[in-house]
């Protein structure tokens, strides 16, 4: 028998950890080859670790909701033969029983000194070790954790973040000797949700997917000033254009030609014209992007949202970029993203009309400065300019709603971006080919 390390996997340059949301087999359980051990999360994306060999599970090194770094080994498998991808767990010392002692000594004593972490499960909110330890060892509560504001990645607690809160603290301490408790003001989520007596209410808890939603969507309004402007479109050419070629365009790509590629085509254009809608904000700097990839806001089965991004969209022509879409958005329904798909998005593209809606007011993908809302497309009557004369005529005409970020994006650059969005779809050839 051999063991076997199960690390885990690499999700993407930009994703450099995870949490165990569920293990999936049980210690002493049998493991086939690619059998899915456990299921992980990272900020945005669920995913699952898979075996790459047969055996039997016989230690996991973390728990439920413990984070771990990507390359760290999570659990060990003893395999089947020698032909399994064999782990050596024999050390120098292993006969030297004087060195041993010493060794496990010197462990002890690192156990010892080491204090257990503070027990944050019970919050919505990662915390790295170290932020931990400092918060036990300076007496520093959970709640007052959680309030800390944080500097670091998706606004995460940093060390100095911790230090400084605790600098300040004390700070406060000397200054106003006879300060008195301070009450902690409960948010609404916090408090008990009463019940019905005749059990015609039901309570159920926020899953995690829709707890980060909801933690998101708050800091990006406390974030960013959001302003809004609206346009309205006239889109009877690619209606038109559309209907006479989806029939050939599946059967010779063997894909579904909606109206989302057609959209986002026109998006990248504009963000190439208007650069300055295509940056974020760090603090008081501003990080102008070198790539387009645009985020499509996909909605999931179970009624929670998904960005992911379309990598380089400025470079795909109207077939890749209707590949690219139905491909984000089937792997999405189906649960099969991976992390490194929800990463790196310069700016968002929502469709409401999708759902009925007219127009709407999206909230910004932190840290980007700007998101497009695609309003439903409608028959309605309109003005028609002819040489001999205006008349009333039925159009097919839609609403682009743009929210950007006006720290940064001023009315003349957010009402220009969107007015060429329109442009670019109006403008739309409906005697092309695809």
């Amino acid at each position: 028998m051999a063991k076997y390390e199960l690390k885990l996997p690499s999700m993407g340059e930009s994703v450099a950890e995870a949490t165990i949301t569920n293990w999936l087999k049980a210690v002493g359980d049998r493991i086939e080859i690619d059998e899915v051990v456990l299921e992980i999360a990272t900020d945005k994306v669920d995913s699952e670790v898979p075996s790459d060999v047969s055996g039997v599970l016989v230690e996991q090194l973390f728990g439920k909701d413990d984070l771990i770094q990507v390359g760290q080994t999570i659990a060990i498998i003893e395999t089947d033969g020698e032909d399994g991808v064999v782990v050596k767990v024999e050390t120098k010392i292993k006969n030297e029983p004087a060195e041993v002692a010493e060794l496990e000594e010197n462990v002890a004593k690192v156990q010892d000194s080491i204090a257990a972490p503070l027990d944050v499960s019970g919050s919505d909110k990662f915390f790295s070790p170290l932020v931990k330890n400092i918060a036990k060892e300076e007496g520093i509560t959970v709640t007052e954790l959680e309030n800390i504001q944080g500097t670091g990645k998706d606004c995460r607690v940093t060390k100095d973040d911790i230090l400084k809160y605790v600098e300040n603290k004390k700070s406060i301490k000397t200054t106003i000797p006879a300060a008195k408790p301070v009450t902690p003001v409960q948010s609404p989520v916090a408090k008990a949700i009463p019940t019905s007596v005749n059990g015609g209410d039901e309570v159920v808890e926020m899953d995690r997917m829709r707890k980060l939603i909801s933690g998101y969507m708050t800091a990006s309004l406390q974030t960013s000033a959001h302003v809004q402007s609206f346009i309205e479109v006239d889109v009877t050419n690619i209606v038109k254009w559309r209907e006479k070629v989806k029939g050939p365009f599946e059967k010779r790509e063997n894909e579904k030609l909606t109206y989302t590629p057609i959209f986002m085509e026109a998006v990248a254009k504009a963000l190439k014209d208007y650069p300055g809608m295509n940056i974020s904000v760090d603090g008081d700097y501003i990080i102008k992007k070198k790539n387009i990839n645009i985020g499509m806001a996909a909605a999931l089965p179970n009624g929670n949202l998904i960005v992911p991004v379309i990598k380089n969209a400025d470079q795909l022509n109207l077939v890749g970029m209707a590949k690219a879409v139905n491909d984000l958005g089937n792997r999405a329904k189906a649960g099969k993203l991976k992390p490194d798909d929800t990463q790196g998005g310069t700016y968002t593209v929502t469709n409401i009309g999708s759902f009925g809606s007219v127009f709407g007011t999206p909230i910004i993908n932190q840290p980007q400065v700007g998101i497009l809302a695609l309003g439903a497309i409608r028959k309605v009557p309109a003005v028609i300019e002819t040489p001999d004369g205006d008349f009333i005529g039925i159009r097919q005409k839609m609403f682009l709603t743009h929210s950007y970020d006006h720290r940064v994006v001023d009315g003349a650059l957010g009402g220009s971006f969107v007015k060429r969005v329109a442009e670019y779809l109006e403008a739309f050839d409906p005697n092309s080919d695809f």
